[in-house]
C-alpha cells in the first residue's frame, strides 16, 4: 500500500506545472512565479510597514573632559601605492563553444515542452488622423498575423485573445499584455538531468586538455 502512495506522489509531483506570470497595464509591471496551483508575486514586492521606534531616555551627561592636542601630520606625505585592478583575461573561445552548442540543443529541445496556459494582448492605437490609423491598424495586425505562427512553432498555446482597436481621443498608443507560460516539473528535471550530464562532460573535457591530456 505504501508504494502505491509513494508512486501516486511521485506521478502528481511529475506533471505540477512551474513557470511564470507576466502582467503589463496601466498600472504597471507585475511578475509572479507559478507553483502548481499557487501564485507569488515576485515583481513588484509588497512594501513592508515601517513601525516606530520607541524614544530612549537621553542619559545623563557627563562633564566634558579637556581635549588632548591632536598629534601633527608630517608635512608632505608620500602617496600611497595605487592598487591596479586585475584584468579579467577570460577563457578560450574554442573551449566555450562546446558549452554554447550544449545550451543551443536545450532550447532547441524545449520546443513544444513549454505551454502557454494564457497569452493576451490589447493594442488601443492612438491619433486624431484617420489615414493614419488605418495604416497603422493594418501594420499592427500584419506583425501580429506574422508573428503567431512564429512562436506556435515553439509553444503550445493553450488560451489566446489579441485584440488591436483604434481610438481617435487618445493621446498616446497604450498596450496591455499578459503571459502565463509553464511547464511540468517532469520535463523540466528530465530536460535538466540529461543536458547537465552533457555539460559536465564537456567541462571534463576542456579540464582534461588543459592539463595536457589527449584529445578526445
Amino acid at each position: 500500500m505504501g508504494w502505491l502512495i509513494a508512486l501516486g506522489v511521485v506521478t502528481l509531483l511529475a506533471v505540477l506545472p512551474l513557470g511564470a506570470s507576466v502582467r503589463y497595464d496601466a498600472a504597471g509591471l507585475v511578475a509572479k512565479i507559478i507553483l502548481g496551483p499557487l501564485k507569488i508575486t515576485v515583481f513588484p514586492l509588497p512594501k513592508k510597514e515601517k513601525k516606530e521606534k520607541k524614544k530612549k531616555p537621553e542619559p545623563a551627561q557627563k562633564p566634558e573632559e579637556p581635549k588632548k592636542p591632536a598629534p601633527k601630520a608630517p608635512q608632505n606625505p608620500p602617496p600611497p601605492p595605487e592598487e591596479k585592478p586585475k584584468e579579467d583575461k577570460g577563457g578560450k573561445l574554442t573551449d566555450f563553444l562546446p558549452l554554447i552548442k550544449v545550451a543551443l540543443d536545450l532550447l532547441n529541445s524545449l520546443r513544444r515542452k513549454l505551454r502557454v496556459d494564457v497569452l493576451e494582448a490589447k493594442l488601443i492605437l492612438a491619433g486624431g488622423d484617420p489615414c493614419d490609423l488605418a495604416v497603422n491598424y493594418g501594420r499592427a495586425w500584419a506583425a501580429v498575423g506574422n508573428l503567431m505562427p512564429q512562436l506556435e512553432r515553439f509553444l503550445v498555446i493553450k488560451k489566446r485573445n489579441v485584440e488591436v482597436e483604434c481610438d481617435f481621443t487618445a493621446s498616446e498608443t497604450l498596450i496591455t499584455a499578459r503571459l502565463d507560460i509553464t511547464i511540468t516539473l517532469g520535463r523540466l528535471l528530465a530536460l535538466v538531468t540529461v543536458f547537465g550530464i552533457r555539460a559536465v562532460k564537456e567541462f571534463l573535457k576542456i579540464k582534461k586538455q588543459r592539463k595536457g591530456g589527449a584529445n578526445p
